[in-house]
């Protein structure tokens, strides 16, 4: 969790120093940005996610030596893959961000400062994606500890960056995206250095030249977790940009108003994520050793914890909610709007807190096909929320992002027993 809310800090500075010029535009410039960022990179993070799931459930076998050797060649073949995907991207850099931006409806001067956003934190992307990889492994070995002194350390520079470029220099929105770029590149030193004092370089240099970790068998295994990832992350961001779509279509001030409660959302989805990078490791563990009382331990104690935490933030977003989004713009009409729609804000983490831990339940056994299915179920039911729920504006908005977490968390619960039950047939 404070691992996690390190993380969240890089939203929350960005959004507060570019709040401080009391320009709507740039603001929902900034938001624009981010999201259409989001969009690109998040649809990738079944590297960290696949890299946490295999590096856990090969911990799990307590094989000594060999299970060194697989957590080296898990790491390689990650990293492969993380690679070409980011070489893909700086080909396609020319056209993906007119589209995007199409896509988004980005539009007047809204548009061209999103536009530059986006333009110097697109070559952050190769680097976040080799991130995405390292904390994946580090979080399998359980080396939490050593991943959050990086984000810590990364976000700290962040937020003097963005002090430095937005306030002082008078960057803008130049400034945020170039903050965001360099906290990138340290933080990838940063975990580059942690992983080789775990001894991984060897490991992955050992596997890389080793023909059996380019097994076909292994490959296809990787893939097929991979696939499944990618397809249901793609719907998620989906999700998020139709959200974002929808508010610029409100005008700037929603735009921004959104922006801002969807950054606080952010931080809260971080904190509660912890519980999901819990339920990856322990239960990936768990069915690496073929011990399912271990599993179901696992699995009770996150969703028990997790929801607590999860009424624990409704209640402070209920009481200070309308407050603190105030604190992140100057713009009166900015700041009535986030007071209005706070409501929502208070009910996210209670009603999204069971998906993001059954999630982390899903990824570590290695059910990602079921959890595919259950995302693509709740998919359904958002867009034709969207359309029903047109007419009640922001709020109708709203309502349909909250429904579409709940019915994610319905639907793995539906599937959850059969999938213990095959996976510990044999137990």
């Amino acid at each position: 969790m404070l691992t996690n809310v390190a993380t969240a800090l890089f939203g929350l500075a960005d959004m507060w120093a570019i709040g401080r010029l009391g320009d709507a535009s740039a603001q929902g410039a900034v938001e624009l940005g981010a999201k259409f960022m989001l969009g690109l990179l998040n649809v990738f993070n079944f590297l960290r996610m696949s890299t946490v799931a295999l590096t856990a459930q090969e911990s799990g076998r307590e094989a000594g030596g060999s299970t060194q050797r697989a957590q080296g060649e898990t790491l390689v073949r990650a990293m492969a893959v993380a690679l070409a995907i980011g070489a893909v991207l700086l080909v396609a850099m020319p056209w993906t961000i007119g589209a995007g931006l199409d896509l988004l409806e980005a539009t007047g001067p809204m548009r061209g400062q999103a536009q530059t956003y986006i333009f110097i934190r697109y070559w952050s992307g190769p680097v976040w994606l080799a991130n995405c990889v390292l904390v994946g492994w580090l979080i399998g070995r359980r080396r939490l500890r050593f991943v959050l002194g990086v984000e810590i350390t990364a976000n700290l520079v962040h937020i003097a960056l963005d002090l430095v470029l937005v306030l002082v220099a008078g960057w803008g929105v130049a400034g945020v995206a170039g903050a965001t770029l360099c906290s990138e590149v340290l933080k990838l030193a940063l975990l580059a250095t942690v992983v080789a004092r775990e001894g991984a370089v060897h490991q992955a240099l050992a596997a890389a030249a080793r023909r059996s970790t380019w097994a076909r068998a292994d490959l296809l295994r990787l893939f097929a977790l991979n696939r499944d990832l990618f397809m249901r992350t793609v719907l998620i961001t989906a999700a998020l940009l139709l959200f974002a779509r929808s508010g610029a279509q409100a005008g700037p001030v929603t735009l921004a108003a959104n922006g801002i409660l969807f950054q606080l959302f952010m931080l809260s989805t971080l904190l509660l994520d912890g519980f999901e990078s819990a339920a990856q490791v322990l239960c990936g563990e768990a069915v690496g050793a073929g011990r399912k009382a271990r599993f179901d331990a696992a699995m009770r104690a996150a969703l028990v914890s997790g929801g607590a935490a999860g009424l624990a933030l409704s209640i402070f977003y209920a009481l200070g909610g309308g407050w603190l989004a105030s604190a992140f713009s100057t713009d009166p009409q900015v700041i009535a709007a986030s007071r209005d729609y706070a409501v929502w804000l208070a009910a996210m983490p209670l009603l999204s807190v069971a998906s993001f831990v059954l999630d982390g339940v899903f990824v570590g056994a290695g059910w990602t096909r079921a959890m595919l299915g259950t995302m693509a179920a709740a998919m359904a039911l958002y867009l034709g929320l969207l359309w029903l729920l047109e007419p009640f504006g922001n709020h109708g908005l709203w309502m349909a992002f909250a429904v579409l977490f709940a019915a994610r968390a319905a639907g793995q619960a539906v599937v959850l027993p059969g999938l213990v039950r095959r996976a510990f047939s044999d137990s």
